[in-house]
């Protein structure tokens, strides 16, 4: 089995170094990661009409191929079905992300965003992120809060998932986002299969224009955060609150019903005349 493995964090993070070395055993391990942060990119792959992305090989240490990418994680899959990193892959692992993805931080995420392009080129996508204990909660910087990730517990989960994965695989590509806790894997309860929530474990709450010194007209933004809350525990954010490593299975954009389609569906006949669905 060929196994890519990209992050949102960089070539640099240690998270996606010991993710890499986890899934050796499962077969061909080849890293394909951005050459800088691209957190929050979501699936995004650029403007590729445009842009003449760069590739350089890194070294990695027991991994035999590594590549950086001048682009976001979802590019680096994206390039992989044309063969630019060899033969096709038949997984997709996505990071380990210091930090949780969960609830509607999963749109916007881009460990979550690399899996869910792995889906759409009809590879199963498996994304592992890891909470981070106390971050901006205690008042430490971003270096000091990851020094404390127990990046094995993590690397350890991801590898029971692909194992389970790989004993039976779906014939459907499927998207699946796993939350670890970030404790020692005896002090883990358990795991729990989990919905998205709408909530995230601290959320933004305020943004302000500071003006730029030196600049007229222009300012940074300053965010404030709200504090912690209590998720509930049927939710991915809940169920790693509470020690449990979170499982959800993303499911693809579709269409769906939704109240007021009536006055919508009329708005648009009177516009350019009447309906014509795809839909039996």
């Amino acid at each position: 089995m060929r196994i890519l493995v990209t992050n949102d964090d960089g070539i640099d993070s240690v998270g996606l170094h010991v993710l890499a070395r986890a899934m050796r055993p499962f077969g061909q391990v080849v890293i394909a990661a951005p050459d800088q942060e691209y957190s929050g990119a979501s699936a995004a792959i650029g403007a590729l009409h445009i842009m003449r992305p760069e590739v350089h090989r890194r070294h990695v240490d027991g991994i035999d191929e590594a590549w950086a990418i001048s682009g976001a994680p979802a590019l680096c899959v994206f390039l992989s079905r044309f063969g630019l990193f060899g033969d096709p892959f038949d997984l997709v692992v996505s990071g380990i992300n210091p930090g949780v993805n969960v609830g509607r931080s999963v749109y916007h995420s881009g460990t979550v965003g690399a899996a869910v392009t792995a889906r759409n080129a009809g590879i199963t996508g498996i994304a592992i992120s890891q909470a981070v204990t106390g971050f901006g909660v205690e008042g430490q910087g971003w270096d000091d809060a990851v020094k404390g990730q127990l990046w094995d517990s993590a690397a350890e989960v991801a590898a029971t998932v692909v194992r389970g994965w790989a004993a039976n695989r779906t014939d459907e590509p499927v998207v699946i986002n796993v939350n670890v806790p970030n404790t020692p894997l005896d002090q883990i309860k358990g795991w729990r299969r989990t919905s998205v929530g709408m909530q995230v474990p601290r959320a933004v709450v305020n943004a302000n224009l500071v003006p730029k010194e030196g600049y007229e007209n222009s300012f940074t933004v300053d965010l404030s955060y709200g504090e912690p809350v209590p998720l509930p525990e049927h939710t991915d954010g809940g169920a790693v609150e509470a020690g449990y490593v979170a499982v959800t299975y993303v499911s693809r954009y579709d269409d769906v019903a939704h109240h007021g389609t009536d006055e919508i569906h009329g708005e648009l006949t009177g516009l350019v005349g009447d309906a014509n669905t795809l839909r039996s």
